[in-house]
């Protein structure tokens, strides 16, 4: 076979392998990174070729085939199997061509994480056989990173296994006329994730109401009913920013997705999204990349061939998914999207079923032609062109309105289309909450940011009995969830068999709807930080799901923890997960001290400790030197500006933060409209600096004034602004220091 080893980057490599002679013309769909003007140096010794860059060394066995990386100092770091390639001939929808697997090897107690979002519980993915085919509520992403700071793209989007033993560590997949892979080394957690988007794209952002509450259910059935929603929320003075309406604006099933209102239950669609905005919140639509037999839609895809015909739901419609891989669909897609909805007023997209379902199935439907091969050859792929083609068309259509899309399937590269992938329709019950920690801490590991859940689960049958939202059981399961999606890149609450607004549950001064306004409030507290965290993500290729390692990698008790995270730099959560839970034990990772969100009492870190978990407290803890902008009480995001805000400092540790801030809603962020202005805590000697603010945007604020609470166990603790506060600043952009 022939094999070549392309450096994109010092520390990212490209190795591909295809039988001798075959002609090789591949495009990636993920990759979009072209390769870097790379400094090497070649030497040969003992039949293994070394090619050096200034991060790392390749090796390669000119006997074996085998192709090692190393350190630059000669140090392991990863390793081909001898011989570990396979090409076994195949035929795919009557064309000749191959399976491929490469096989590897790894350290005996290597711990790695990814694989997209598999719903089998597991933090560390050793040990794991993982069919890879994206399916409702499984997000398969071939890629894995180590605790060692590499990280592996298996670069193939037919369906594919991943598995991990005592022999070997292998991806097969089903369909490739190459096997074709990027070794990144990145030193850490987050440097991996940074080789991934440098190599797959960067993460936009998204506009600032999408990180408050957002309220959807399985579903609005006219538009009086979406929109008193609105004003229920509005009247109860608890935050929302973001409705969602569901399937079936369109009417009867043979017009599924026909992007049009049913002028029946919607007889004013402008009317309605006119006045969810005199609300001041914003509305999500759904779209399918299927279509009912009776859309203009559907008659002009199938006229240009751009059909792929098997069945997608719903059942018994004629509904058949359009053909996302071929360039010239994008196009007739916006153009029936954006006249029949966009062009009235939505705000964002929620884009289901972009796996795609596909029932009935029939072996010959994986033989179905797509413009770039059978649909079996690229399968995985096509959540990334079908979000990336409504991306790309809303970006060249307006540069006001940020895309943001929620979407329930993902593949490498769509963080750079601004998507947020949901987990699915996933069940009702403590298991599965459970399961949706690691399932979206490996998602994020896997260089996708944005994830969110369904709070409360999607079917919620099992608790209709005994009251539905009323049910003792099923307000606790929802309560706890809630608590954990506040703590989320996205906190939306959706679901069928039970709706969820919030008055479903009780009335104000009833515990349940107390608390779930509790953990909303809060949620709208934090978004100064979380859209800062936003920043960074997009900034400085961060991520908003922590696993603990990339925060405390000398610890190696957190390598294999699934149930706590870190929520930006600051926070750690570590969420109730069972029934009738009153306390729970918390590990606080060695070297930091740990301050209790609820209480101000420190804890060294290094050991568990037992946590009380009464129905409105999860447990939240604060690392030491953390500064902490806590945003005003508000019922949508962009009520108040943050011109007077609370700053808390957790004293124990040196900090930094930066506060970002831009037009909340536009690209004009790309152009370099945004401030940023610098936190700085220095323990020793107590001294707070802010330093001069950055950069400048219109309407950006020229004074302000900032409350410095100093966290103790009287003050700065809590959802509350504080009553105490031990300095106030009145900053005009000028750097200032004070001792506290």
């Amino acid at each position: 076979m022939d094999i070549e080893a392309q450096f994109f980057s010092p520390t990212i490599v490209r190795i591909i392998r295809n039988p001798e002679g075959l002609p090789l013309n591949k495009q990636s769909l993920s990759v979009i990174k072209k390769p870097e003007q790379t400094a090497l140096s070649v030497n040969e010794e003992n039949n293994i070729v070394y090619l050096k860059s200034a991060a790392l060394q390749v090796a390669l066995n000119l006997k074996t085939g085998k192709v090692s990386f190393l350190d630059l100092q000669g140090g392991p770091l990863f390793t081909e199997k001898d011989y570990g390639a396979q090409f076994t001939a195949t035929k795919d929808a009557g064309r000749n061509t191959y399976s491929v697997r490469q096989a590897f090897m790894l350290e005996k107690d290597e711990v790695i994480y990814g694989l997209g979002q598999q719903q089998n519980g597991k933090m560390n993915q050793r040990g794991q056989r993982v069919y890879l085919s994206n399916q409702n509520t499984k997000v398969c992403i071939p890629f894995i990173q180590s605790v060692k700071g590499y990280g592996v793209f298996w670069d193939n989007y037919s369906p594919t296994t991943f598995t991990d033993n005592l022999q070997e560590t292998s991806f097969d997949s089903e369909i490739g006329d190459c096997s074709d892979y990027y070794f990144m080394w990145g030193g850490s957690g987050d440097g991996v994730i940074a080789q991934m988007r440098d190599l797959t794209g960067q993460a936009p952002m998204m506009p600032l109401w999408v990180y408050g509450y957002n309220q959807s259910k399985e579903r609005y059935k006219t538009q009086e009913e979406l929109i008193d929603v609105v004003k229920k929320y509005r009247a109860l003075k608890v935050p929302l920013d973001g409705i969602v309406q569901d399937w079936q604006y369109w009417g009867k099933d043979s017009l599924w997705n026909s992007m049009s209102f049913d002028p029946v239950t919607y007889p004013d669609p402008k009317g309605m999204i006119d006045k969810v905005h005199q609300l001041k919140a914003h509305l999500f639509i759904v779209a399918w990349p299927g279509f009912g037999p009776l859309t203009k839609q559907y008659a002009e895809f199938k006229q240009k061939n751009m059909l792929i015909d098997f069945d997608t739901w719903p059942p018994k419609s004629g509904a058949k998914p359009f053909d996302p891989y071929n360039p010239a669909s994008h196009a007739i897609y916006w153009d029936y999207l954006n006249k029949g909805v966009f062009s009235l007023g939505t705000d964002g997209w929620w884009l289901d079923s972009t796996e795609p379902d596909h029932i009935n199935i029939k072996d010959q439907d994986f033989d179905q032609p797509t413009y770039l091969g059978s649909f079996r050859s690229v399968i995985n792929a096509f959540p990334l062109e079908h979000v990336g083609g409504i991306y790309d068309s809303q970006r060249k259509t307006t540069s006001q309105k940020r895309v943001t899309i929620f979407t329930r399937s993902a593949f490498a590269g769509q963080q750079r289309y601004a998507a947020n992938t949901w987990s699915g329709d996933i069940v009702s019950t403590w298991p599965t909450l459970q399961k949706q920690i690691p399932a979206a801490l490996n998602f994020s590991l896997s260089g996708i940011p944005y994830w969110n859940a369904d709070i409360g689960g999607f079917f919620a049958g099992a608790f209709k009995q005994g009251g539905g939202a009323k049910n003792p059981e099923f307000q606790e399961l929802y309560t706890r969830w809630l608590q954990f999606a506040a703590f989320t890149p996205m906190m939306r609450s959706h679901g069928t068999d039970i709706p969820r607004e919030i008055y479903q549950f009780g009335k104000p001064g009833e515990k349940t709807f107390d608390v779930i306004a509790k953990f909303i409030n809060l949620r709208y507290s934090l978004l100064p930080y979380i859209y800062s965290t936003a920043w960074d993500v997009t900034h400085q290729s961060g991520s908003i799901m922590r696993a603990l390692f990339m925060d405390f990698e000398k610890d190696i008790q957190v390598y294999d923890i699934g149930n706590q995270y870190m929520f930006g730099k600051s926070f750690m959560v570590s969420p109730v997960t069972q029934a009738g839970q009153k306390e729970q034990a918390v590990y606080l990772p060695a070297g930091t001290l740990w301050y209790d969100f609820w209480t101000g009492k420190t804890e060294d870190g290094g050991k568990s400790i037992i946590s009380t978990t009464p129905i409105d407290i999860m447990p939240l803890y604060v690392k030491a030197g953390a500064i902490m902008p806590w945003g005003p009480k508000v019922q949508f995001a962009e009520e108040k500006k943050w011109n007077n805000l609370e700053i808390r400092i957790y004293p124990g540790a040196d900090g930094d933060f930066t506060l970002y801030e831009d037009e909340n809603d536009n690209y004009n962020y790309e152009e370099g409209k945004y401030t940023e202005t610098p936190f700085h805590w220095n323990d020793k000697s107590h001294i707070l600096t802010i330093g001069k603010r950055r950069g400048d945007f219109t309407g950006s604020l020229v004074n302000r004034k900032f409350n410095i609470v100093l966290v103790t166990e009287t003050k700065g603790i809590g959802e509350q602004v504080s009553k105490k506060t031990d300095k106030v600043i009145y900053y005009n952009g000028a750097a200032s220091s004070i001792r506290l």
